[in-house]
């Protein structure tokens, strides 16, 4: 076992992991953050983002122990009490229909927006391009994205 301090979603944390466990299991297996999907479990699909440390990350692809000393926010974490812009845009825009690419969609815009405000289409798609969805097309999707930048600089005024 290997002992690792992180802070997740705001709340330090402590813990004794087993060395091969990927970060994604420990999240939603020892911590209950269920909200971070394990999609492929091969980094294809997206699905389990997490920021780490202030940039997206896919979390299956991760060790737990690789984390330490890290601060992790999930798609739980993101909002602070309240939607995040992101995740209102995604329901005002329907950027989701199964659902499961979503926690991993929002936290990569969230990074995206946080590194480039006012993308355009083309740096959204880019910014994107590491989180798969099987169901939307990916128009919602982006016009979600554009939607929260506005969100987030008329908040920002």
């Amino acid at each position: 076992m290997a002992r690792i301090a992180v802070t997740v979603d705001g709340t330090a944390r402590e813990a004794d992991v087993e060395p091969r466990t990927l970060l994604v299991h420990w999240l939603r297996d020892d911590l209950g953050l269920v909200g971070t999907p394990v999609g492929c479990d091969t980094s294809n699909c997206g699905s389990c983002t997490v920021m780490i440390d202030g940039r997206s990350a896919k979390s299956c692809s991760l060790l737990a122990v690789q984390a330490d000393g890290t601060q992790i926010t999930t798609i739980q974490g993101a909002a602070n009490g309240e939607w995040h812009p992101v995740q209102v845009a995604f329901k005002d825009c329907h950027a989701l229909q199964c659902g499961y690419c979503t926690p991993g969609m929002v936290v990569a815009a969230i990074d995206l927006l946080s590194e480039n405000p006012d993308p355009s289409e083309a740096e959204i798609r880019e910014g994107l391009r590491g989180n798969l969805c099987r169901c939307t097309g990916y128009h919602n999707i982006v016009k979600a994205v554009q939607q929260a930048s506005e969100l987030m600089k008329e908040a920002a005024k």
